[in-house]
């Protein structure tokens, strides 16, 4: 009798190796699934129950996610994040892949070794020690490029962080924070792509800007939808950027500048913790749906 691979004989057969690897693969996967349904999906459903019900635990369907929409703060709070994530995306975009290329293309020199070494640098701070690192910088009576800041027409802290330049600052920071990673990842990326497609490209004749729009980006596609997925995911979280600048500025940035700060304010300012569940819902439904659109409309998941 000849065991198919479905036969119920089949797993004795499977050497020893083979049955201790699918147990562990099976005990990581499990640690996960605890772990993520302890700090992921139990209070997620907590979140939605409390943005479903009042204080008393009565059901009162969308009432929350209305009063919070009415809110004079709201709106604001919701330009000021799309503002932010339009700055935040598109920089990472086109920096990051631009400074991957450009590191892939130093790979045969110790430059590159370095430049790998100084992307990563800035995201061994945590983000509150890295808004503390920028506010010193900004500020021209202290910041080591005053200089730089004078010749920019900025003299005074005030001048700096006016209401006006906060998205781009904002993503400046970010940028400096966590772009290093995502350099490191296309880079890697970038070492996937097989040397024959890179060298039937330069026997084709194409130079160093065909290769990477024509060859190396296309093939980075997947790595930037996945980049951008998290980044948008994290950007419409914002909020110790503006929290410690509001402490730092007397309330410039003022403390509801964001969604997250807002939910914040309605938690522990307002004890209106139904609200501040149906905020956060809002910007799960948001990022969830903006990851699906992304997925749905890049192939994510469809074979190359």
């Amino acid at each position: 009798m000849t065991l198919t691979p479905s036969s119920p004989g089949s797993a004795a057969r499977r050497p020893r190796g083979a049955v201790r690897q699918s147990r562990a693969g099976t005990a990581f996967v499990a640690a996960y699934v605890v772990l993520l349904v302890a700090f992921g999906v139990l209070p997620t459903a907590y979140a939605v129950y409390f943005a479903f019900t009042d204080a008393g635990g009565k059901v009162t369907g969308f009432a929350n996610f209305t009063a919070t929409a009415h809110d004079f703060r709201f709106m604001d709070a919701v330009s000021h994040v799309a503002v932010y994530l339009a700055f935040w995306l598109l920089s990472l975009v086109v920096f990051v892949v631009a400074l991957a290329l450009l590191l892939h293309r130093l790979a045969s020199g110790s430059a590159s070794k370095a430049l790998r070494f100084l992307y990563y640098i800035p995201g061994a701070l945590a983000g509150a020690a890295s808004v503390l690192v920028w506010l010193f910088m900004l500020d021209p009576t202290v910041s080591p490029v005053s200089s730089l800041l004078g010749m920019s027409g900025f003299h005074t802290f005030g001048e700096v962080i006016a209401p006006g330049n906060l998205p781009l600052l904002f993503t400046v920071i970010a940028f400096w924070t966590g772009a290093g990673g995502w350099i490191v990842v296309m880079y890697g990326a970038l070492n996937n792509i097989p040397t024959d497609v890179m060298e039937a490209a330069r026997i084709d004749g194409a130079g160093a800007w065909q290769t990477a729009w024509h060859v190396q980006i296309p093939m980075l596609r997947k790595w930037i939808v996945y980049m951008v997925i998290l980044a948008f995911a994290g950007g419409a979280q914002l909020f110790v950027e503006p929290q410690l600048l509001s402490l730092a500025s007397v309330g410039v940035a003022g403390r509801d500048y964001s969604l997250n700060q807002l939910t914040f304010d309605f938690a522990f300012q307002m004890n209106n913790i139904n609200g501040a569940a149906a905020v956060s819902v809002e910007l799960l439904v948001v990022s969830v749906s903006a990851a699906a659109l992304f997925v749905a409309r890049s192939g994510f998941f469809d074979a190359d």
